[in-house]
């Protein structure tokens, strides 16, 4: 079968490699549709802290191909999505209810999803592959992971902390931060710097928008809200939008550093400011199973339909090419099919309007 694998930074080709097998308690996925992502791009960039190179690819939904034995309530032909890790269940993060910090989480994770099959871990099979809604594409269930992400982030804000929100960093993330934080009544400024991605922010919601690149963010946001927003989320990764988000939030305020750097990056703060301002500094990483179970209520329901976040639908076989345009800021998040016909669902959001690759609304 044909299966992406990123070699080194910026060293990513199509290959040909044996079609998975499932193990014991395992199922192979044929995909569907699988998405970029922005940890993708890093990780195509310079590698990632956690993972080697090899089988890219972690968004997805598809089609169980095959199960092993020990599998129960799956079968052949069903339509699935899935995450891409699973806890322990034993150790001592878990333990605590820190699924997210499991010591062995990425043991065992599913990878490849830029390619026809990949297969599942037993630990992923017993806790985060679920049949795909009906009322979903694959595309759209795809959206399952990063949505769970940023439902984990705004679990670890905790209730209350005032109303008004800065979303620093306008790609698919977010924008999902915008939508989840309208959609909890908040009012939302959006911060970045691509006037097409402001622009679809406003589409997701936000009252205003700033462009940074035409001065200081936090004197924007200052004349906005008197002495700035209640909460700022960083979702750029940028050690330089690290430093200066403590500043910009009011005093009381908190900042959701959501974005990460690359591993072992220093980060500097203005330890005045925090301390004098009273400036919180939360992290969020990954995602615990009720996260996952919240999302897919999300995406099931209808509450959330982020379909419209995707650039354009692109065939497996112009995975390099992807991942070129997206390194050059051309796009922000792909749909990779590599059988496209069988990837659209029974929702309308999903009918492209041409098979030439443009974007599908």
């Amino acid at each position: 079968m044909r299966q992406a694998v990123l070699r080194a930074p910026r060293s990513l080709d199509l290959a040909e490699v044996p079609v998975p097998l499932p193990g014991r308690g395992e199922v192979v996925v044929r995909i569907r549709a699988s998405l970029t992502c922005g940890t993708d791009l890093k990780t195509y960039r310079r590698g990632h802290p956690r993972l080697p190179f090899g089988p890219f690819g972690h968004e997805a939904a598809g089609d169980i191909a095959a199960v092993g034995d020990e599998v129960r309530g799956f079968a052949v032909g069903q339509a699935v999505v899935f995450m891409p890790t699973a806890p322990c269940g034993r150790c001592g993060a878990c333990s605590r209810g820190r699924e997210n910090l499991c010591e062995t989480l990425f043991d065992d994770i599913a990878v490849g999803t830029y390619g026809e099959a990949v297969r599942l871990p037993a630990r992923v099979v017993r806790r985060h592959l679920f049949p795909k809604p009906a009322t979903l594409s694959y595309v759209e269930a795809a959206f399952l992971e990063p949505l769970a992400c940023v439902v984990h982030g705004w679990r670890r804000l905790g209730p209350g902390g005032g109303a008004r929100v800065a979303v620093v960093g306008v790609g698919p993330i977010g924008l999902l931060h915008i939508r989840e934080a309208v959609r909890r009544s908040h009012e939302v400024v959006a911060v970045g710097r691509r006037p097409a991605a402001l622009a679809l922010a406003a589409q997701a919601g936000a009252s205003h928008t700033i462009d940074a690149a035409r001065g200081d963010p936090g004197e924007a946001l200052r004349a906005r809200w008197r002495g700035g927003p209640d909460l700022v989320i960083e979702c750029t990764g940028s050690a330089d939008v690290w430093k200066a988000a403590p500043s910009w939030v009011a005093g009381g305020g908190r900042v959701l550093l959501f974005g990460g750097l690359s591993g072992g990056a220093p980060a500097e703060f203005d330890a005045t400011r925090l301390h004098y301002g009273e400036v919180d500094l939360i992290a969020a990483f990954h995602y615990c199973t009720a996260d996952v179970l919240e999302a897919l209520h999300l995406l099931a329901s209808g509450t959330l339909r982020p379909g419209d976040l995707i650039t354009a639908a692109r065939p497996l076989d112009a995975i390099v090419e992807v991942f070129h345009d997206l390194d050059r800021g051309l796009g922000s998040k792909y749909a990779i099919l590599p059988q496209p016909l069988l990837a659209v669902g029974p929702s309308p959001v999903w009918s492209p309007r041409r098979g030439d690759g443009s974007p599908w609304r």
